[in-house]
């Protein structure tokens, strides 16, 4: 059997109740980790902690609310005496170009996508600093550098994301904090959020088709795609990379 890449680390995992972030807590357990996934989704976090195992516990946990992220971090504290990895996952897609999106559907997508990484990366760093270090992980998104007109909100806060990464890791380099802060953009991925973009649309078998074509490898991807990154952007392997955005996307360019 191939060596563990986590044993005896201690993770939270935002939006692990399905997708992305299941599938990046299912693959840290299996690397010897022990996960706490958060979720707003009260009864699918549950179930999903239910099928992880006893390696994992769930949190019911809204990321906009500054209150229920200090709960999260109390509780991480209480049960693992620190945090070694955090990932911030949790996010939403809500569609709409400049000319029809409104107020609240933009600051829904601000609060949940991108106020929800600075809470997560504030309160990791108050664990983590005095405890020997750790990794942060935040999950952008392709659209940060390739948008599509009728996803300004979402563009625009995986925009934002993508650029507090950088600036957070530079915080913690030169605080010498041994905190490393990445962020992944996947392309596609074959989740219930991409099904629920699907059926919001007039045509969601030619928006599929066509997000298939964006990917030279000829598929879509998995959530085990991008849990594949976040393993080695958590472990030692990548102790001297810090501030930069991983493309998990199928492609061949990230242009």
């Amino acid at each position: 059997m191939a060596e563990q890449k986590l044993t005896g680390r201690r993770a939270i995992v935002t939006g692990g109740a399905t997708g992305i972030g299941y599938g990046i807590a299912l693959r840290f357990i299996a690397e010897g980790a022990t996960v706490i996934i958060t979720d707003i989704d009260k009864a699918g976090g549950t179930n999903a902690a239910e099928r992880l195992g006893p390696s994992c516990d769930f949190v019911h946990h809204d990321v906009s609310v500054p209150e229920e992220w200090d709960n999260v971090f109390a509780i991480a504290a209480d049960r693992f005496s620190g945090l070694d990895i955090m990932v911030n996952v949790a996010g939403v897609t809500l569609m709409g170009t400049i000319e029809d999106v409104d107020v609240k559907t933009w600051d829904t997508t601000m609060a949940v996508n991108v106020r929800s990484c600075f809470l997560g990366c504030q309160g990791a760093i108050k664990l983590m600093k005095n405890d020997g270090g750790g990794a942060i992980i935040n999950m952008a998104s392709v659209s940060a550098f390739r948008p599509q007109a009728e996803l300004v909100a979402y563009n625009t806060s995986k925009a934002g994301v993508d650029m507090m990464t950088k600036s957070v890791a530079l915080h913690c380099a030169r605080s010498g904090y041994g905190i490393n802060v990445n962020s992944i953009n996947p392309g596609v991925i074959q989740t219930a959020m991409l099904e629920k973009v699907i059926n919001q649309v007039e045509d969601g078998e030619a928006l599929m088709d066509s997000y298939k074509a964006m990917h030279p490898i000829g598929r879509i991807g998995e959530p085990e795609d991008v849990a594949a990154m976040a393993v080695y952007l958590a472990s030692e392997e990548a102790s001297f990379i810090t501030g930069s955005g991983f493309t998990v996307d199928g492609s061949l360019s990230n242009n």
